[in-house]
């Protein structure tokens, strides 16, 4: 069942009128501003006129701040393109309406809260990577999609989707509990999705990549590492290549995600914080979670980890193997790969090591094919590629097994001959790594706050000093965003997707965890710091006769602001921007 996609909101002191244009029932969505009632009409005329009008493309769903409920609308969009002739689109445009007409109700203090919460859900929707279809299942991969019943196809577009994929699940949970209400109810996904007409050889088709990011431990870079006891990993993008050649459809589908196990790498101002692998939670038991899991909706696993073998990553691929080794699964095959080390000094030429170690299985696991409805081929497992972020070193190798596959595709659809290469095809071969740079970039900001690292090989298939220096500036970035920027962002995406519920009593009868007392640390040092390397700078501008003097000015406000400095990075993580919201993330 498909979704209203256009539509005219009616706004007045006391109602919403949302009246669908793209049907001639005439049916109108009332949602009452006081009550907070939801009820759907067949009569027009119910719907004032002379008022405010928006033109909107969907429903984002409800939110209850310390205002009171928020209608969330889409009211602007962009067409990204067609899959299996359904129009894609991406949310370009959002609009938070109020229920209340003034804030009276709210104290000076509830205002201010409100007003910080209001800017973490706008800070989410302006994430620039929100997509949705209102008449096909963009959560799902093309074999899920034909792997289902009739009954299931006719369900409502929210309950057949997928929902780890589905980043408005709790906001349309108020329309969803109304059945007549389905067909405003949008799943919405935050990730990836780019769709280019490709021409090869004077074949044309269409070459589509979409990334869908999972809702569950979603989070930032250093705030969400391992996986939660439901078995779900943080960072875990489930990455589709889909290939529209006339009726003939192909997909090729990989995943990544952290390393499954409970571990942690909170922000101390340190560049690279030591990660942490817990010693009071069942290992075991998270691992095999998040297995069965991954078993169960992709089949054979192998997984590809390219943490670096030594350093402080070293503890991380001990204790992911030793649980690959212990669980002795058949459907599991691990396959190490010190990325940094085998491609130190540019030699990223070595990589070819690692597809020729998984090349048999790629072309076991094969890829998906349907052709005019009957399906002749389907994916039997996925490669699962981590590092430490599952960002940079992910991206590059997720790009080449995509390459590998697409020319298979390709070469299956008769467009490429069994000795010619994709690389051959310079128009495509362009498309294809730009597709996947802009993937890796979305990606990156998604998670870690900046574009992706090598990039410059994934659009080049070179390394090149232009790229490390702009490495070096996203590197330098990151750390600014993942020290001080990130506790907000990560308040920011569990506000959003329900995993803090606002109550409208808050700050009367319990506090608002936004406010937090700082140690007193945390105001002094920065000034001391700031005066003691001041002062070190004057004396070292102004002349003075008396140099030795001049010299006990520069060690003494020198000294003291290095160890003052000191003293800071002692106690970083007083100073790091840190979640306040869900108890759960709070670094103890």
């Amino acid at each position: 069942m498909a979704v209203h996609e256009s539509m005219k909101l009616h706004v007045t002191p006391d109602k919403f009128y949302i009246v669908a244009t793209d049907t001639v029932e005439n049916e109108v969505l009332v949602i009452d501003r006081i009550s907070q009632d939801i009820s759907l009409h067949r009569n027009e005329d119910i719907v004032p006129r002379n008022v405010e009008v928006k033109n909107i493309y969907g429903l984002f769903g409800i939110i209850h701040l310390l205002a009171g409920p928020y209608l969330l609308v889409i009211t602007k969009r962009v067409k990204v393109g067609e899959i299996s002739g359904q129009s894609i689109y991406k949310v370009t445009g959002t609009e938070m309406l109020c229920y209340k007409r003034t804030q009276f109700h709210l104290n000076e203090k509830q205002v201010q809260d409100n007003t910080r919460y209001v800017a973490m859900v706008e800070h989410v929707l302006a994430m620039d990577s929100f997509y949705f279809c209102t008449t096909y299942d963009i959560t799902h991969t093309m074999q899920r999609l034909y792997n289902t019943s009739p009954d299931f196809v006719r369900m409502p577009l929210h309950e057949r989707a997928d929902v780890r994929f589905v980043w408005n699940n709790s906001m349309i949970r108020e329309f969803a509990q109304q059945e007549e209400l389905s067909q405003y109810c949008l799943p919405v996904m935050l990730g990836f999705v780019e769709v280019r007409s490709c021409i090869a050889k004077g074949h044309a088709f269409q070459y589509i990549v979409i990334s869908r990011r999972c809702s569950f431990r979603a989070g930032t870079r250093y705030y969400m590492r391992g996986v939660d006891s439901e078995g779900h990993a943080a960072n875990f993008v489930e990455t589709e290549q889909i290939v529209e050649y006339g009726s003939t459809r192909s997909s090729f589908v990989q995943t990544r995600g952290s390393v499954p196990l409970y571990w942690y790498q909170y922000p101390n101002l340190k560049y690279k914080p030591a990660p942490i692998i817990s010693t009071l939670q069942n290992q075991n038991d998270a691992f095999q979670r998040h297995f069965a899991a991954q078993i169960y909706n992709y089949g054979k696993q192998v997984l590809i980890n390219l943490l670096d073998q030594k350093g402080h990553e070293q503890n991380l691929v001990n204790n992911y193997s030793a649980q690959v080794q212990a669980a002795q699964n058949s459907n599991i095959r691990y396959v190490p790969f010190d990325f940094h080390k085998e491609c130190k000094k540019m030699r990223w030429d070595r990589l070819s090591l690692l597809l020729d170690q998984i090349s048999e299985d790629q072309a076991s696991f094969g890829y998906f094919l349907i052709n005019g409805g009957q399906v002749e081929a389907t994916q039997d497992g996925v490669f699962r590629t981590n590092c430490i972020d599952c960002l940079d070193r992910t991206n590059v190798v997720q790009s080449l097994l995509a390459r590998r596959s697409l020319q298979a595709q390709l070469q299956m659809f008769g467009i490429l001959s069994a000795q010619e290469r994709v690389e051959d095809q310079v128009m495509l071969e362009t498309a294809f790594k730009n597709v996947w740079a802009d993937n890796a970039d979305a990606c990156s900001k998604q998670y870690a706050g900046t574009g992706a690292l090598k990039t410059d090989f994934t659009r080049t298939g070179r390394r090149t000093k232009i790229g490390l220096v702009r490495d070096g500036v996203n590197s330098l970035v990151r750390y600014v965003l993942n020290n001080f920027y990130d506790g907000f962002r990560q308040d920011s995406i569990d506000l959003f997707l329900g995993n803090y519920v606002v109550e409208e009593a808050e700050d009367v009868s319990k506090p608002c965890p936004l406010r937090d007392e700082k140690d007193w640390k945390y105001y002094a040092l920065p000034v001391i710091f700031l005066v003691a390397f001041s002062m070190c700078v004057i004396s070292i501008l102004i002349p003075d006769e008396h140099v030795s003097e001049q010299v006990m000015y520069i060690l003494f406000w020198g000294g003291s602001s290095a160890v003052t400095m000191a003293m800071m990075y002692f106690y970083g993580r007083e100073f790091v921007d840190r979640p306040k919201l869900a108890q759960k993330l709070k670094i103890e």
